[in-house]
């Protein structure tokens, strides 16, 4: 029976939604964490010169014939999870093993996928992004990603106006045990006269664009969520993220040349799924600013009422927009 592969963290909440939505639509769903691999979850696959992979998936609940995979949801599952008796070094060439052996024949299946894990990988490049977007007709910001000071101090000069800066990539890190956000920070003039640290890793330096309000643009295929979020705090203005309980939503619906440029962008990059963000200027001209491919979109349904989570569910079965 045509099956629809659910790679993700078994508590994410998002992917619950997705799943309920093909259950309730009468699709067959075979979850799964590549945490639960190889302790709780086993593989089997087979290919030979007349036939691709067969061969199947269990746990102690559950299996799939992969000959049966219709389509595959992948989104941000965790970390194999290794025998505790193993070193750090039996671990470290265990991981690799999996992530080749695993991942290699699942990403090898020939179906509908949201999105491939070898097209998001690349996709999450913020250099790769802007290039992309600007040769898909969307505005970018003029953008350094440097480690030296002295470049810093010359792109500050040619914008002559306020600059931000931000992560290259992902802003969430742990330490000890808290879970921290770099968020978007408006450089001050105390700032640029003290640089140190700079050059110890890539930073991402941007023209601060100013803002009536930001979109956050969900793509599914081919169907666009477009929610306006304005901020109501002066933190929330510089980076939204930093104070969701300052918003407000509006749905709204994005220009022509903006639809045909994410319409490109995707195609670009082969991604059904991403969460782009834009600023929109007081004079209505949207800024694309990036795109996630496993991007955040729960709560935007929550508070607007779009059928995010349908429409993923409808894209992962064939359904037509």
């Amino acid at each position: 029976m045509p099956t629809v592969l659910v790679i993700a963290a078994r508590d994410d909440w998002p992917t619950d939604r997705v799943v309920k939505a093909l259950t309730d639509g009468g699709a067959e769903v075979f979850r799964m964490d590549t945490a639960e691999f190889p302790q709780e979850l086993t593989l089997a696959g087979r290919i030979d010169a007349r036939q691709g992979w067969l061969g199947g998936l269990t746990t102690a609940h559950r299996a799939v014939d992969l000959a049966d995979v219709s389509a595959v949801y992948y989104r941000a599952p965790n970390p194999f999870s290794l025998p505790a008796t193993m070193s750090e070094p039996e671990r470290r060439f265990a991981a690799a093993q999996a992530r080749a052996g695993l991942g290699g024949v699942i990403t090898a299946l020939n179906c509908r996928w949201v999105n491939h894990p070898a097209a998001m990988s690349r996709a999450e490049y913020k250099p790769l992004q802007l290039t992309t977007a600007r040769d898909c007709g969307m505005t970018v910001p003029p953008t350094l990603i440097t480690n030296a000071p002295d470049a810093v101090r010359a792109f500050v000069g040619d914008i002559a106006g306020p600059v931000i800066c931000k992560p290259v990539a992902t802003p969430v890190f742990i330490e000890g045990d808290q879970l921290k956000t770099v968020y978007t920070h408006r450089l001050s003039e105390d700032d640029l006269s003290d640089l140190r640290g700079i050059e110890t890793t890539a930073h991402l330096f941007q023209a601060w664009v100013d803002k009536a309000y930001e979109v956050r643009l969900t793509v599914v295929g081919d169907r666009l969520f477009a929610a306006e979020i304005h901020a109501e705090s002066d933190a929330a203005h510089e980076d939204w993220r930093s104070d969701y309980a300052a918003h407000t939503y509006r749905t709204c619906t994005p220009p022509d040349y903006v639809a045909k440029g994410v319409r490109r962008y995707m195609d670009r990059l082969g991604l059904r799924f991403a969460a782009l963000d834009f600023i929109v200027s007081p004079g209505g001209e949207w800024t694309f600013l990036e795109a996630n491919p496993c991007g955040q979109w729960d709560w935007i349904e929550y508070a607007t009422g779009l059928r995010i989570s349908q429409a993923i569910a409808d894209e992962l079965q064939g359904v037509p927009a």
